[in-house]
């Protein structure tokens, strides 16, 4: 879901580049700060000392699918009452994110995806600076965040306007505590009727998947995330080039083109073979992520190349909740052709979406408060574990451990415990690890397993995080051109009628980069890449 939802809300960026530039940029990037309420104490943090009463705001979420409820469900409820807030919230798309920059009054707190957005490289024209409102309000703030978030963020002017969500550091990636997302998976019923045999080389893969065809005529041999008009190339771009360890850059640091790795198109090419074999559907190109879904919930593949399992859960569970014997579990799958290990991706540095303070916030205190408690160690077990008796009990070892009710709903209701106690939904601060190191959760056989298999091969890509070319620059849309060129080539690639047919494709979207000033893309990501050295201290 994270994959998607960035690449669906970054198409708003061209949109909203005037109206940032046009009607927000005339307002200072300082604002005057009145005074706090309390006396202000760096060991405590603010909302504990504030006795300020039902103060409200506003916090609009980029995504039309967030769940606007506020104050009914475990966490909202809590979050209520230790705040002494109410929280009117707001949920849109790009359109609606667009009406609001060109209008006068902002929503007092606003979350968007992707922090190498138009929106927030010019966060200094319509947000606050965190560090100011910390400086003023709460500096308790500084011993919950990241302090290499906090850096990563930075404008030029010094000051950092968002935090993101499962921001991830070099040291949280070394501690094994971050689970893995990306999978190649198989049900476990098919994988046994065919004889489990390894599916690592094209000629082991393709026989397999004839197996499948042969015994199992009703399911789909192969699935995968399908393709958007975004330039989002599915589980078989991004996704599936990790699986298979393709390089992000160069022996000498420079930006490497992974969709033209000869590793990756030799993989390409045998799905394309499979396509001609009748072991991929046609509708699984044009699926949404809906669609695909209740696909895995049905069963209905027999293979699957899965990104994002966390987001599968649900389907995940169903599928396992209606037919134990159909679970999937994780294999090897395709390996890379030249030796490489899976680097397999979690989120980076700059996290998933991100959550500002707007100039317009009506309780600027108050905002700041409520970023604070949601980093702290209070707030992380309320959005992770929920309330202590009432979802969840700390056992001998100090270790959160959820109630025999919670988790029996979790896995016979998933839809009904996301609505009731929404642990795991509330993500605007969330992080990977938490639940790791402070909680022993029961197990969650639907998806278990296939985490586990992803976590030794995770590598962090910090270094080609934020690379693009800024939005509304002439580099930024030809790039937009690109990636939906790409995601159509791959799709035109996959069905391609013979290895004649094949080649002509590759050698049109070649020509493709070349009248589309790819060159000049790339010398920009290279420019950022060697700033994300220095952000890194690799330098």
């Amino acid at each position: 879901m994270r994959k998607s939802i960035l690449i669906k809300s970054m198409v708003f960026l061209i949109a909203i580049a005037f109206v940032l530039t046009g009607c927000n940029s005339s307002k200072s990037s300082s604002t005057k700060l009145e005074d706090a309420r309390y006396t202000v104490d760096e060991n405590t943090p603010a909302w504990k000392l504030d006795t300020k009463e039902d103060t409200e705001l506003t916090w609009y979420v980029n995504a039309e699918w967030w769940n606007t409820d506020y104050g009914n469900d475990t966490i909202t409820r809590k979050l209520k009452e230790d705040l002494n807030l109410n929280v009117k919230f707001l949920s849109g798309d790009d359109t609606k994110l667009n009406t609001y920059f060109a209008g006068k009054d902002l929503p007092d707190i606003i979350t968007i995806f992707g922090g190498n957005t138009k929106a927030a490289l010019d966060a200094d024209s319509w947000a606050l600076p965190l560090n100011e409102l910390a400086d003023k309000y709460d500096p308790y703030f500084y011993k919950v965040a990241q302090q290499q978030t906090l850096d990563w963020y930075k404008l030029e002017d010094g000051n950092t306007y968002g935090y993101p969500s499962y921001s991830n550091t070099q040291e949280h990636y070394d501690s094994g505590a971050i689970p893995g997302n990306d999978a190649f998976i198989i049900r476990q019923d098919i994988y046994e009727a065919i004889g489990k045999p390894s599916m690592s080389t094209p000629e082991e893969f393709l026989s397999a998947l004839g197996k499948i065809k042969q015994q199992f005529p009703d399911v789909i041999p192969f699935g995968f995330k399908g393709f958007s008009a975004q330039g989002d190339a599915g589980s078989l771009g991004g996704t599936f080039q990790n699986h298979i360890g393709v390089p992000i850059a160069t022996e000498d640091g420079k930006w490497y083109d992974r969709n033209l790795d000869e590793d990756y198109l030799s993989w390409v090419k045998v799905f394309n073979e499979a396509y001609k074999l009748g072991y991929l559907s046609d509708d699984t190109f044009s699926d949404d992520g809906t669609l695909f879904e209740e696909k895995v919930a049905n069963g209905q593949y027999a293979t699957v190349m899965a990104g994002g399992v966390a987001q599968l859960y649900t389907a995940l569970q169903k599928n396992l909740a209606a037919a134990p014997e159909q679970k999937y579990v994780a294999i090897d799958g395709p390996k890379s052709t030249v030796g490489h290990e899976p680097t397999l991706s979690q989120s980076g540095i700059s996290g998933w979406s991100v959550t500002y303070i707007s100039k317009d916030v009506k309780d600027p205190a108050k905002a700041i408060q409520l970023y604070t408690y949601l980093l702290s160690d209070e707030g992380q077990y309320l959005t992770t574990f929920g309330v202590e008796g009432e979802t969840f009990e700390f056992n001998e070892d100090g270790k959160a451990v959820l109630l025999p009710e919670v988790t029996k709903l979790q896995a016979e209701n998933p839809d009904e415990y996301k609505t009731k106690y929404r642990m795991g939904e509330f993500w605007f601060f969330g992080h990977d690890t938490f639940k790791v190191e402070h909680g022993v959760s029961e197990p969650l056989e639907s998806v278990d397993q296939i985490k586990e298999w992803g976590t030794p091969y995770l590598k962090p890509q910090f270094l080609i995080e934020n690379i693009d070319p800024d939005q509304g620059t002439a580099e930024a849309r030809s790039l937009t051109n690109i990636n939906a060129q790409w995601a159509t080539t791959l799709a035109t690639l996959l069905r391609a009628g013979n290895d004649d047919q094949f080649n002509q494709i590759l050698d049109d979207y070649r020509k493709f980069l070349d009248d589309n000033n790819f060159d000049a893309i790339v010398d920009i990501r290279n420019e950022k890449m060697e700033q994300n050295k220095e952000k890194l201290g690799l330098k």
